[in-house]
């Protein structure tokens, strides 16, 4: 359609303004006076999204930057957790790996409600303890009921298993729609595949340099999957996980929003997620759904398929739950 087509009231595409934070610092009278008086002029959301440094938060879109510019990023984020933590880290920008399509099996059956997939999750993922912010939710439902909305988190894992129920754990659904991708008008949230040249594995990750702030994605999540900085992350300075990823677990500012990721880190470096290893019972399965060896595409093909979560919303989630039988 062309720009005379469109009604009155609606801007075309081609006139609709670019809503980032490059753009706003383009149009920034501030940029006139200087690089000092640009740090003065944005120390208050400095604070608010704890930057250190103007580097930081004029630091260039992730997809434009050369890699060059990349090695330049990761080598200024190793230098800010050492001096935050007196550990120098190992930050690399792991990129998505081509004909691979990264799916979560888990067993109903097996699961035992121990949580230890939860605290793995935390350690190896920089989360913040002081609040601690947690990727996973494991949901204690009676036998023969899946109503969501009334199941308990917050039970006792020392009593696990308890007769009469079963467990449920929820975390980001790695969507091949997802609605939280949508909703970001700055694009801070992007997932890693083009549907054109079929490239990427599908993880959807966020830039935390990027972020805003808003929460649409929170907001938009039907799963509940996202969690938001309130204050600065605590994390121990001899808890900290030195192996991360620009795009998965390096350390978050306050003020952004975060969640699972695949533990990119690790999966696109030939390992498994966190929460599997960790797990006593088998009931995690993670593999690439597109090799039809693969464990994850045997167990689709031959078990029980109990539910994909709120696949009537077509968010076409990539995380599987089954049985057994």
């Amino acid at each position: 359609m062309s720009d005379a087509a469109l009604p009155p009231n609606q801007v075309p595409e081609s006139r609709k303004p670019d809503m980032n934070r490059r753009s706003f610092l383009r149009n920034s009278a501030v940029l006139t006076s200087g690089l000092a008086a640009l740090a003065a002029s944005l120390s208050p959301l400095r604070e608010l999204k704890d930057f250190t440094s103007v580097e930081q938060f004029v630091q260039k879109y992730y997809k434009e930057l050369t890699p060059e510019e990349m090695k330049k990023v990761l080598a200024r984020i190793e230098a800010e957790v050492e001096k935050e933590y007196g550990v120098r880290p190992q930050v690399r920008d792991l990129k998505p790996m081509d004909g691979v399509e990264f799916v979560y099996c888990l067993n109903l059956t097996r699961c035992i409600g121990c949580r230890k997939c939860v605290h793995a999750c935390v350690a190896e993922n920089n989360q913040s303890r002081t609040p601690e912010i947690q990727y996973i939710r494991v949901l204690r439902l009676p036998h023969g009921s899946l109503d969501l909305e009334k199941a308990e988190h917050n039970y006792a894992p020392e009593s696990v298993p308890e007769k009469g129920y079963f467990y449920m754990p929820v975390q980001c659904q790695q969507c091949k729609n997802p609605p939280c991708v949508k909703v970001c008008p700055v694009n801070a949230t992007w997932q890693e595949y083009d549907p054109k040249t079929k490239k990427g594995d599908g993880i959807t990750v966020i830039d935390y340099n990027w972020c805003i702030g808003c929460r649409y994605c929170e907001a938009a999540c039907p799963y509940w999957a996202r969690r938001f900085n309130f204050t600065k992350p605590s994390i121990p300075k001899d808890r900290i996980n030195t192996d991360m990823s620009y795009l998965g677990n390096r350390p978050r500012y306050q003020g952004v929003m975060e969640k699972c990721h695949f533990c990119l880190q690790r999966t696109r470096a030939g390992r498994y997620p966190a929460c599997l290893e960790v797990c006593p019972a088998g009931t995690r399965k993670f593999g690439n759904i597109l090799d039809p060896n693969s464990e994850v595409s045997y167990i689709l093909k031959t078990k029980r398929v109990f539910i994909q979560l709120k696949e009537e919303m077509g968010t076409s989630p990539r995380f599987f739950y089954y049985f057994d039988v």
